[in-house]
């Protein structure tokens, strides 16, 4: 092989020597070098050493070679602004990240809704020192970009954020002059480099909108490329009919759909993954454009707020809180969380003991963390209904929670559909969150791989970055192959595993010796480099790619 004299070369033209190439296609592997010059992969196959002159040597024998990991569903909106090591993700092989996720982020903003939005998901991002002067969609990428990353990033348009900059958070039907407002704010976070749109339909302000609603402005969405993720209004007692809805949105507008964290949760929905994904495939043969991602772990992780019926969250945090000092709302609540089933906790009435706080926000609440409601609730001789509504007060609502309500044979199911993507929804901050925010790529690779056999290497490799890189129709990433963007990691198939446990959450993955991003090292040989060189991607015109 003869390459042409690429000229100056960058300090990182990097020759990966003898690895194991699995591409991102699904392809079988092959055993091939894999030269890297300028930020891009030059050549795949043998390359001669006169070819590779003034490349640094890796030897990638017993390492298997693979397109950067792209995590389709990630809480790391604040972090990857003021964690520049961000170690959960870098250790994985984690290059990009979606961000915007579950109808709720920090753009675009007024100054109120800032305000608001800080306060009400301090359970999933903390409230870290990060300046906050951004308002717009553009404004956000370029502080992304002013500071650089760890992690290339794409942002997804938060509609619950959106209908709170317009509607406020009152549970009412959206006029048609608020409809239009919010198809403007979409149509400019859109053309602004926004990949989609998020909703969050458990979580207030974003479950107040109707289907109606939903179609309008996902046909923004539609006509510039994009996709919708919804977080639907159920994962268990009505999580088909949920998913049917976002569908049904999803035909109407003519607009591609990812189902986020997709699963079948709670006692109710144990082995029914079946019904999900005829669904899935049903829509699919109907032309509707449907992926999904998942977690490889069995409990959720979400905000203990988030059980509240959303009559009670109304009105922003500070309302929600007063309400719950009320003797006459306590007693209501605790009826509608324990016996009917709320619509915060998807219908289905609570099981304490199945409820572990992951994370406060007071650090004088930290004995709380690791233990369960009833946990707490047997040591201390109280109802568990008390110490849920006495913890949101006291914790501001800032309280994150596991909730262990999965089912195995689901979450198995799932991940082997062809549609299917990685997607940590992985939670950074607390004292203990969920292992899954610095376990899910490697978990998938070590044990559901190698371990169980439940995918093969190259099915992995593809549902971990070749299928999301359609999905996000970046064109030139999610492949070894020559011309694509050197976003890439080395892994060791026979050691590479989650560490990260539920009593140990950060630590970081094994066998992950080495992470490039644009060929530029971020972890090499196992070992954290100092570079930031994540950006934040913008969402162009062009439709993606067939996701065949």
């Amino acid at each position: 092989m003869s390459l042409a004299d690429p000229g100056a070369r960058p300090p990182h033209d990097l020759l990966l020597r003898g690895g194991l190439v699995v591409d991102g296609s699904g392809a079988d592997p092959v055993t091939a070098d894999v030269l890297v010059r300028g930020g891009r992969v030059a050549a795949v196959g043998r390359v001669a050493t006169a070819d590779a002159a003034g490349a640094r040597v890796v030897d990638a024998d017993g390492l298997a070679v693979a397109p950067g990991f792209v995590d389709m569903h990630a809480h790391s909106d604040l972090a990857v602004l003021v964690d520049g090591d961000h170690l959960a993700k870098t250790t994985q092989g984690v290059t990009t990240e979606v961000l915007g996720q579950d109808g709720l982020s920090y753009a675009p903003v007024t100054d109120a809704t800032m305000a608001t939005v800080r306060e009400q998901i301090a359970g999933w991002n903390g409230v870290p020192d990060a300046g906050y002067g951004w308002r717009s969609v553009a404004e956000y990428l370029a502080e992304v970009d002013r500071r650089g990353s760890a992690t290339n990033v794409a942002y997804l348009l938060p509609q619950g954020t959106i209908r709170m900059d317009v509607v406020g958070t009152e549970d009412r039907r959206a006029t048609a002059a608020e409809v239009a407002a919010m198809r403007a704010l979409v149509d400019r976070g859109m053309r602004e480099g926004a990949f989609g749109m998020s909703s969050g339909l458990t979580y207030v302000p974003g479950m107040f909108a109707d289907a109606d609603e939903l179609v309008t402005l996902c046909g923004v969405v539609a006509a510039h490329g994009g996709y919708y993720a919804p977080h639907q209004r159920s994962y268990g007692a009505g999580a088909l009919a949920a998913y049917a809805e976002v569908v049904e949105v999803a035909r109407r507008a003519g607009c591609a759909l990812h189902l986020t964290h997709a699963t079948m949760n709670f006692p109710e929905n144990r082995g029914r993954a079946g019904e999900l994904l005829a669904l899935v495939d049903r829509a699919l043969a109907d032309g509707v454009d449907v992926t999904l991602d998942s977690y490889p772990y069995l409990p959720g992780a979400t905000t203990l707020s988030a059980l509240l019926p959303s009559r009670v969250a109304t009105g922003g945090p500070e309302a929600t809180v007063e309400r719950l000092r009320d003797p006459a709302t306590r007693a209501w609540v605790a009826h509608e969380v324990e016996v009917v089933g709320s619509d915060g906790c998807h219908g289905v009435p609570v099981d304490w003991s199945t409820i572990e706080v992951a994370g406060v926000r007071d650090p004088a609440l930290t004995d709380r963390v690791g233990r369960t409601v009833a946990g707490i609730a047997r040591d201390e001789a109280r109802p568990a209904a008390e110490v849920f509504l006495d913890l949101l007060v006291a914790d501001r609502l800032g309280t994150g929670i596991l909730q262990h309500v999965g089912d195995e044979a689901n979450v198995r199911a799932v991940m082997r559909h062809p549609r299917h993507t990685g997607g940590s929804d992985g939670i950074l901050v607390g004292a203990k969150p969920h292992p899954r925010g610095a376990g899910t790529f490697a978990r998938y690779l070590g044990y559901y791989v190698r371990e169980e056999g439940v995918l093969t290497l190259a099915e992995a490799v593809r549902h971990l970055s070749g299928t999301p890189a359609e999905r996000l129709g970046l064109r030139d990433r999610g492949r070894v192959a020559p011309g694509y963007l050197a976003d890439l990691v080395a892994f060791d198939p026979a050691t590479v595993a989650d560490r990260a446990t539920f009593a140990e959450p950060r630590l970081t993955a094994a066998g992950i010796p080495w992470v490039l991003l644009g060929g530029e090292p971020v972890v090499a040989d196992g070992e954290r480099t100092d570079a930031r060189p994540g950006r934040a991607l913008r969402h162009g015109p062009a439709a993606p790619r067939s996701l065949g």
